[in-house]
């Protein structure tokens, strides 16, 4: 059992390496919220311009981030050794809006490079376990040295009103720590009147307002053990390196994103001063009209303002050599094609298809549509595998708190099922799975194909048994020959009786 101070000192570290990655995924949320600022502009065009399109952004990041989260959809858990879905596993799942939640886990993931999911028990209900989805800036988790998989330690910190909660966990203890919240969004003014004021303080009673203390959780003792024996809390790496920090889809995406954005300022304002064709005056003075006093009487001259021209549309030129020339319009083009051939780099380097990003929509047959998406179902599966290493552990810390050990072995060497990655359309995916029927695949499994839930199955089972029940040898018959179910006759009025019937 570790001491407060060991605890405490833990804490510390974790919370530093927290602080620490809080940058790149705050930019990276940014991104994905279209929350840019204007790069790579030279410091003449920033002085000038940067204030025009601070709040501008051509946000490509977003349709790049969410194009695997949408295909991204956790249909059940099988455990090893099992044929199907483990149905009390998928209650679970679903009680807890993890069907839901699980999306924005991954889109965290995707944005932020990581996700974690968190797994404890209810102690007001043991059979459904609280499984939860946690940001990368308030959660951490620690390995064992030398390893991907083997936790040691976790921490998860955020603020409430206005304390500050650490809850560290371990394979044995849990430890629940607060503190006051440091500044509490108040203005750089007010935080050093408050920062001069805890310098009043006693150094004994100044240090333990800085500093996390045990949390008082009444009748619920701190720490408090752990039951389950395993660190419950696991986290979900986007793209995992073997001795380096997993990589943001994000992250490779800002510095062509911030190109993009300086080539539409570019592009609007040079549609401002040189989109159509200009017209110079050469060889003249500028015309002056009479300075007049409040009597009326003539004192001077004084130039005529030129706006005035364009309102009235008359031009008064003076001199003998004054000529009009005429500049053409700039030709704007090149920076929507250059623009085009960003964007298609962007949509090469992260295989997004360039009918998500470019917009244009040829007349593609579903076989040329697939092929264009390959390289997004490829990046999707590769996430899935990622993903599912840690769902599988969180399908194991569901059954240990729920007490169910010989379960959470099972799990563990289980799998997960994902609806299908690719899109296609129903008749194109009936036509498939029939020719695998022929094969002798089973129903349950082509159902799963398909993409239903272990639930959505067990009841479309349960209706084929029903029916088998209502009608067994015609439809055993049906089965044999292959022949389609009839279809039910609508009702026929007492005037549509034929004619032998009459008779």
């Amino acid at each position: 059992m570790a001491t407060e101070g060991q605890a405490l000192q833990l804490v510390a570290l974790l919370e530093n390496e927290l602080i620490r990655r809080r940058g790149p995924i705050d930019r990276n949320n940014a991104y994905y919220r279209g929350d840019h600022q204007l790069r790579f502009a030279s410091a003449e065009f920033a002085k000038f311009h940067g204030g025009r399109y601070k709040d501008f952004s051509d946000n490509w990041t977003q349709v790049v981030a969410d194009s695997p989260v949408e295909r991204l959809t956790v249909t059940g858990f099988q455990a090893d050794g099992e044929t199907s879905a483990d149905k009390e596993l998928w209650k679970v799942w679903q009680v807890n809006g993890a069907d839901a939640d699980s999306q924005l886990g991954f889109l965290g993931s995707v944005n932020a490079a990581r996700s974690f999911v968190l797994v404890w028990g209810d102690p007001d209900d043991p059979d459904m376990p609280v499984v939860t989805f946690e940001d990368a800036s308030q959660s951490i988790v620690a390995y064992e040295p030398g390893s991907r998989r083997l936790r040691r330690a976790a921490l998860k910190r955020w603020q409430d009103g206005n304390q500050d909660y650490a809850t560290l966990y371990t394979k044995s203890e849990v430890w629940k720590f607060c503190r006051p919240l440091a500044q509490q969004d108040k203005s750089p003014q007010m935080a050093d009147v408050d920062e001069a004021m805890r310098l009043w303080l006693p150094e004994g009673e100044r240090e333990r307002r800085r500093s996390w203390t045990p949390r008082d959780m009444g009748d619920e003792p701190n720490p408090q053990p752990n039951p389950m024996g395993v660190v419950p809390m696991v986290e979900l790496p986007n793209k995992p390196m073997l001795v380096d920090e997993p990589i943001s889809d994000v992250a490779g995406v800002t510095s062509m994103q911030d190109a993009i954005n300086l080539l539409w300022a570019q592009l609007f304002t040079a549609s401002d001063a040189v989109s159509f064709p200009q017209r110079v005056i050469t060889g003249a003075e500028r015309p002056m009209i009479p300075k007049l006093n409040s009597a009326g009487e003539i004192i001077g001259k004084q130039p005529v303002d030129l706006d005035k021209f364009q309102i009235d549309r008359v031009a008064w030129i003076t001199g003998k050599d004054a000529k009009i020339s005429e500049w053409s319009a700039a030709n704007l083009t090149m920076y929507t094609e250059i623009i085009e051939v960003a964007v298609g780099h962007l949509a090469a380097q992260t295989r997004t298809p360039q009918h998500y990003l470019i917009g244009k929509m040829a007349n593609l047959g579903e076989g040329a549509l697939l092929a264009a998406e390959t390289g997004l179902v490829k990046r999707t599966d590769e996430k899935k595998l990622w993903l599912g290493q840690g769902l599988r552990e969180v399908a194991r810390l569901i059954a240990l708190a729920k007490g169910e050990e010989s379960k959470a072995a099972a799990l563990r060497s289980g799998r997960v099922l994902w609806a299908d990655s690719e899109s296609r359309s129903h008749a194109q995916m009936a036509d498939a799975l029939l020719k695998l029927k022929q094969l002798g695949f089973p129903f349950e499994w082509l159902a799963l194909r398909y993409g239903l839930t272990p639930t959505e199955v067990a009841d479309v089972v349960a209706l084929r048994e029903r029916e088998m029940e209502m009608d067994p040898v015609s439809e055993i018959t049906r089965q044999l020959t292959g022949t389609p179910a009839p279809a039910a006759a609508a009702p026929r009025s007492d005037d549509e009786v034929e004619p032998e019937a009459e008779q």
